[in-house]
């Protein structure tokens, strides 16, 4: 436990908490959402046996950071489990004599954390590559900050039919979640005494950007991949898993550049916690899908590709820099178990994803309740029958980590014949609920993009601000353009 918690523990001591309360609720969760007891364990990563026992009554959790993590990982107001929304907000130090709240210390850190989370959102290709020192030269993936094992990339483009994605009803636990000692130097203080007890809970109160919500993800626990074929296990998992772990040791980091010192292990206790960046089931690795979508002339053979700049005021991660579009987290549409096997397909999230960040559509989340048809979605249908004419190509790269979050992403490749991109994008939105849509200079419309060539190729690696999963894959897809644009 955090230092100070002995404060929270008394206040929470002095509620009249009704101790059903929480069973009421996550009874009622289970219910709405179609999910068995495992599942929710899985999703709250608790033992099965450890949600029965709050179900029927046997255990009872007065720990308000547990009733707060119980009610974040679910998406709820603390108050449907009987927390008053007092209690997450900074208390007033005692005041014992005239000189005691003449320094603020909860302000003070507070706005030291805010500081530093600016910093990390303005350099973040400047804190990766200085990440990438940190590791193996080996691992490395080119000249980008991006590491992989070499089992997780293939030797060249591999069709996406060609890889695998296998379920794991019941996984290893997460053994490093952000809340260990290592973590209080990147967890600002709540309340005198008292920290945020996870990077995600002080980003919600103190840096909250437009799109912050903890939804279902699906958690990465293995990859294999050999000659032309691939593989990939999941179990299911929650994006402020990834959040928690992810963003703390990128801030870490900025907090160490900052103060001006090397980016030595000495000065990064959690991120040396982590260890073995590979070692996929000791954190929460809720892995990105980042496609590169080459629009082919079929003239020419030659190609285009939308870029897109992703707004700090906007996403918690990746912020201030460009990346591929579309791109987002591999997750079900919504907590519903229909939904998490209906949505488990790489290609059906890249089609929402190609739904919200080009066309502006509304985010298909399931609410309707009941599994979204995609047969009968007409932009899906429209792009399986162009695959199945062969105008639309969609290729794995394989899987690496960015070195400052070492979160994963799954880089793919889209290619799609010019006539059935501008039929389907052709009035592509400049502005989207992420960010802006970037085109070369001489472009007259949005959906023309940037030529895929070898100067803007060079220049995004080199010299602009751009994200290490995109990076890569230019880089790759660029190596290998010969195999990916042959019709």
């Amino acid at each position: 436990m955090q230092a100070g918690s002995s404060w929270l523990s008394s206040r929470v001591t002095d509620l009249e908490l009704n101790t059903g309360l929480l069973a009421d609720v996550l009874q009622e969760y289970r219910r709405s959402n179609g999910l068995s007891q495992a599942e929710l364990a899985q999703l709250l990563n608790f033992d099965q046996s450890y949600v029965s026992k709050i179900e029927t009554g046997q255990r009872q959790v007065r720990d308000l950071e547990m009733l707060l993590r119980i009610a974040q990982q679910l998406n709820i107001s603390p108050t449907e489990l009987g927390l008053s929304k007092e209690l997450l907000q900074p208390a007033p130090a005692p005041a014992t004599s005239a000189l005691v709240g003449a320094v603020d210390q909860v302000e003070i850190s507070q706005a030291e954390w805010c500081r530093v989370r600016r910093r990390l959102n303005r350099h973040r290709g400047e804190l990766a590559r200085a990440a990438a020192d940190l590791y193996r030269p080996e691992a490395r993936i080119g000249d980008v900050p991006f590491i992989a094992r070499r089992n997780w990339l293939p030797d060249g483009p591999m069709r996406i039919e060609d890889l695998d994605l296998e379920w794991a009803d019941d996984p290893d636990p997460i053994f490093i979640t952000g809340s260990e000692p290592e973590a209080s130097g990147v967890l600002p203080l709540r309340a005198p005494a008292c920290r945020f007890e996870r990077y995600t809970s002080a980003i919600r109160y103190l840096d909250r950007p437009a799109l912050f919500e903890n939804r279902p993800s699906y958690r990465l626990l293995d990859v294999a991949v050999s000659g032309s074929s691939a593989s990939m296990t999941f179990c299911l998992g929650t994006y402020f898993d990834k959040l928690d772990v992810s963003e703390a040791i990128a801030h870490e980091l900025a907090a160490a550049r900052s103060a001006g010192e090397p980016a030595d292990w000495t000065r990064l206790p959690l991120r040396g916690l982590i260890g073995d960046p590979f070692d996929l089931r000791a954190r929460a690795v809720m892995p990105a899908i980042e496609t590169l979508t080459l629009r082919r002339n079929r003239s020419t053979g030659e190609a285009t590709f939308p870029l897109h700049w992703r707004d700090p005021a906007k996403v918690a991660t990746a912020a201030g820099i460009y990346g591929l579009i579309p791109a987002g987290e591999f997750q079900p549409s919504s907590i519903a178990s229909w939904d998490r096997a209906n949505d488990f397909d790489l290609w059906r999230n890249m089609v929402r994803e190609y739904s919200e960040e080009l066309l502006g559509e509304p985010e298909r989340d399931g609410s309707q309740g009941r599994p979204l048809d995609y047969a009968q979605w007409p932009l899906y249908r429209a792009l399986q029958n162009a695959r199945s004419e062969g105008k639309v190509a969609v290729y794995f790269l394989g899987v690496g980590l960015d070195t400052l979050t070492l979160t994963a992403t799954i880089l793919t490749v889209v290619v799609m014949d010019d006539d059935v991109f501008d039929a389907l994008f052709g009035d592509a939105v400049r502005i989207n609920a992420e960010g802006i849509l970037v085109t070369a200079a001489e472009s007259t419309s949005v959906s023309e993009g940037v030529p895929f060539n070898e100067e803007s190729v060079h220049r995004l690696l080199t010299d602009e601000p751009m994200a290490s999963p995109g990076a890569c894959i230019l880089d790759r897809a660029w190596r290998f353009r010969e195999q990916i644009l042959s019709r």
